[in-house]
């Protein structure tokens, strides 16, 4: 208590002051104490080793997602995180467009529900190649038809079962869609005030770019925040691969099988024309007998070749490796 003054050293003080005997900037406090605010309205609940462990279990549903859209779109797909942070559920909901395509799912065993939300651009982007488009990016801001609602549902509970893989290593999860929104404002899965997880995804798809924001309520992630941190602790762990690991893998591989597809070309026709198609009936493809066809391993190409007979079975002789594949369907 030694440092509190007494009254009759506080009159002194002001007396001293009022005369002009002491200088009122040797008195005040050289370092002040660096105060931090603290928003009692968003308080942080997510520490930092909680946030890195959801970029690490999100980059690798990152790698899912971009596998499974290729496949589905048979173009190259890109996507990685962005951003990690938490925020109130309402600042989050403000910030989504109207309308918007937003998936509600489930997180079994845990109790309480999540949201995943596709921007209109990767929301047509997706639609135009699935309808056989070329998927240029043609920026949207409407409704879904019925038909195109139907498709995205589709791929939508698609996409969030592959976050069971990418949290496999943490927890046990049986993710699937519940419902799906078009209007922000009737996703209340939790209280405007409660704070959430929300977590950005860039997806590249061709040239073309799309968002995808993830939504996780604290209340829903609670009972399962200590084994965020222990994921932390190992995946900071380097592990180092020996030159024996490397060949043990580099061996499987080889043996591994892969589909190998050859497409002899396409067209368009009338729906009339379709109709009235009988045996022995020739379709003219867009494809020129001079021209190498595109063959593809697994949902990429990476040859070009000649069709051609080798022991009486049709078989294609590869002319040209492609480097980057994906990106043309032959």
């Amino acid at each position: 208590m030694s440092e509190v003054l007494s009254q009759a050293e506080i009159d002194a003080l002001l007396s001293a002051l009022s005369e002009g005997t002491v200088d009122e900037e040797k008195i005040k406090i050289s370092s002040p104490q660096k105060i931090r605010v603290y928003d009692f309205k968003r308080p942080n609940k997510f520490s930092k080793g909680h946030l890195n462990s959801l970029l690490n279990i999100h980059e690798n549903f990152c790698r899912s997602l971009s596998t499974f859209l290729a496949g589905n779109l048979h173009v190259a797909v890109d996507s990685k995180v962005l951003a990690t942070e938490q925020v109130t559920y309402d600042e989050f909901i403000r910030s989504l467009p109207y309308p918007a395509i937003l998936g509600i799912y489930s997180m079994n065993p845990l109790e309480g529900n999540a949201l995943i939300e596709l921007n209109p651009t990767l929301v047509f982007l997706i639609i135009d190649r699935l309808l056989g488009g070329t998927g240029i990016e043609i920026p949207k801001n409407r409704d879904l038809t019925e038909i195109e609602r139907k498709i995205i549902s589709g791929r939508l509970s698609k996409i969030v079962k592959l976050m069971n893989e990418a949290w496999a290593d943490i927890f046990e999860l049986d993710v699937s869609l519940v419902n799906m929104e078009t209007n922000p404002q009737f996703t209340q899965i939790v209280a405007p005030n409660e704070m959430v997880v929300v977590i950005t995804i860039e997806v590249k798809i061709g040239e073309a770019k799309g968002m995808i924001n993830i939504c996780i309520p604290y209340i829903v992630m609670k009972p399962i925040l200590d084994k965020l941190n222990s994921l932390l602790f190992f995946s900071s762990q380097k592990k180092e691969i020996s030159a024996e690991e490397r060949e043990l893998v580099r061996q499987k591989i080889e043996w591994a099988k892969v589909p190998l597809t050859v497409y002899i070309g396409s067209t368009q026709i009338t729906l009339q024309d379709l109709l009235h198609l009988e045996k022995g009936d020739v379709i003219p493809l867009n494809q020129s007998i001079k021209e190498p066809l595109a063959v593809y391993v697994g949902n990429f190409m990476r040859f070009k070749g000649l069709p051609g007979i080798y022991n009486n079975n049709l078989a294609v002789q590869i002319t040209e490796i492609v480097n980057k594949g994906g990106d043309n369907d032959g």
